[in-house]
């Protein structure tokens, strides 16, 4: 005899796959706001008729957003925050290279693993789970996490603080595995400003910002520290002007990810501290960005992941940390306890080979949703009946 909830999600798994293609085919690039707001529409067309009424929207910055309260508005019911986002990295134009499609069980298209299926899924569970008028439920859709979430930031903060938890749908790891922690991110752009002069003519004249930053890579590049999980990685560079004119200006940008805040902290007062080899102008812009998720953030709710998933019949993997950030980082590191990667099942997250196991959705679904209701302690009698 199969489980409730799970003949529900397996009943609801057409419905899902109709959602997912309509929002794969509406493109959604971060940057692009206009685009973002078309899909703001579609999401809350879709999320409108399964949940049964339309969601808040929230534009800040140009930046499209979408929030749904369901359940008790008292301030002191007991509440989970579901975060998803429906911007994705895939340019206008993806779909012509990499159309929606579903073949032997397999989805491909632009952003359908990261995160729209998990979206999908968050908009279904908040469907099937209603009102109840003893817990509340908010699900929180944002148009640019793939930016970082420079706008939606302070929204997700606000909606988080006083949750009993938080529940991100960004994708599993491989084989499904949950995220229970999840490395800061901290962005710096350093500046060099020299003086310029004739290389061939006058060379001595110049200040050359192009040696003093090739002296500033290899000085930031020692702020890493692999033995705690900690890397400090240039990437982007630019300066000069022309082949015969000593450069005056010279940046990198540089990418830092470490597993705890005081490693963050550590690299943070490492970079504030640089100071010039060669009399040119240092400057260094930025700082972190998302604090870490760390595990004890997660504990209890992982264990709670995994009793309702012994309840459902389901066997987890084992939960992984992972490099990259979500917003989960935001809600955990003001102490809301946090679970990640409860989306869906695939890869290829931002490559050509983006794509989704359909078999895997309804018992994810039925996952979730089983959770939420463990963490607002609803009566499943009240569901499934």
């Amino acid at each position: 005899m199969t489980h409730p909830l799970l003949d529900w999600a397996e009943a609801s798994l057409p419905g899902m796959l109709l959602d997912l293609e309509r929002l794969v085919r509406v493109e959604s690039p971060s940057s692009d706001l206009d685009a973002v707001a078309r899909s703001a529409d579609v999401v809350a067309e879709i999320g409108e008729r399964r949940i049964g009424f339309a969601p808040e929207r929230i534009v800040i910055a140009g930046s499209t957003h979408l929030r749904w309260h369901l359940g008790s508005p008292e301030p002191d019911a007991p509440r989970v925050l579901l975060l998803a986002h429906h911007d994705t990295v895939w340019p206008i134009g993806s779909l012509e290279t990499h159309p929606y499609s579903l073949q032997d069980g397999v989805i491909r298209g632009p952003g359908c693993f990261d995160m729209l299926t998990g979206l999908v899924m968050a908009m279904h569970a908040a469907a099937h789970l209603g009102h109840h008028p003893d817990a509340a439920l908010t699900l929180l859709v944002n148009g640019d996490e793939e930016l970082g979430s420079p706008t939606s930031r302070e929204l997700i903060e606000q909606e988080a603080d006083g949750c009993v938890a938080a529940l991100v749908l960004e994708a599993s790891g491989d084989g499904g595995a949950l995220k229970i922690g999840r490395k800061g991110t901290s962005n710096y752009r350093v500046e060099i400003t020299g003086r310029a002069a004739h290389a061939g003519l006058e060379p001595e004249k110049g200040l050359n910002a192009t040696l003093e930053l090739a002296h500033q890579v290899g000085v930031v590049a020692q702020f890493a520290d692999a033995s705690v999980g900690t890397s400090v990685t240039p990437t982007l560079i630019r300066g000069g002007t022309t082949v015969n004119t000593v450069p005056a200006h010279a940046s990198v940008e540089v990418d830092v990810r470490a597993l705890t805040a005081e490693e963050q902290d550590r690299v943070d007062r490492a970079f504030h501290s640089l100071t010039s080899s060669t009399g040119a102008r240092v400057a260094v812009h930025g700082g972190i960005n998302r604090p870490p998720l760390e595990t004890t953030a997660t504990e209890g709710v992982w264990r709670r992941a995994r009793a309702v998933a012994a309840d459902l019949g389901m066997s987890l993997p084992e939960a992984i940390v992972v490099g990259g950030a979500s917003d989960g980082n935001f809600t955990a590191g003001i102490g809301v306890p946090t679970l990640d990667g409860l989306g869906a099942v695939g890869g290829g997250a931002h490559a050509d080979h983006e794509h989704v196991i359909v078999g895997d959705i309804p018992a994810r679904t039925a996952l979730l949703t089983g959770l939420i209701r463990d963490l607002l302690r609803i009566d499943s009698r009240k569901i499934d009946a």
